[in-house]
């Protein structure tokens, strides 16, 4: 078995998800999930499809998101994975619609940080072991931090 570690390729502020499914009509049902929740985000959404034809399956609503999305499907390639790139929104907005489509099993990350997915590959295929998402912390928040957290949340709009 090989373990390796795959960086996303995106934008330094774009948010993605990463999550596991288990049937080809994720696709249609994760689009409708996100445009019936959050109709003004721009999404591209890939699949990696692990029986049959063996497939990436892809939609979307912003083709250069959906490329993005293609793309890293590939560099993965762990069957039965999802990823969903956005701009106009952030996971928060969408995290529990698609988390409520039936066949999705869970969710491995939702983040703009960088990030490394670390696949394990054998004779069969490829695995997600997990995900290294954003860096290691740097200390603990003291009350200048709680002080800025707090404020913050309430400047962009999430907490009264």
């Amino acid at each position: 078995m090989d373990i390796k570690a795959i960086a996303i390729d995106k934008p330094e502020d774009m948010n993605f998800i990463l999550g596991q499914s288990h049937f080809i009509k994720t696709v249609e049902d994760i689009h409708e999930a996100i445009v019936t929740t959050a109709p003004q985000m721009k999404f591209g959404l890939a699949f990696c499809e692990s029986s049959g034809p063996a497939l990436v399956r892809h939609t979307g609503n912003d083709e250069a998101l959906v490329r993005l999305a293609v793309k890293n499907a590939q560099e993965i390639g762990a069957g039965h994975s999802f990823l969903i790139f956005m701009t106009g929104g952030f996971p928060v907005n969408i995290l529990n619609a698609v988390k409520a489509v039936p066949e999705v099993c869970g969710i491995y990350c939702a983040t703009a940080n960088p990030a490394e997915i670390v696949v394990a590959e054998t004779a069969q295929g490829r695995a997600i072991i997990g995900v290294v998402d954003g860096v290691r912390p740097a200390g603990v928040e003291d009350a200048e931090g709680i002080a800025w957290r707090k404020g913050f949340l309430r400047r962009i709009g999430y907490k009264l």
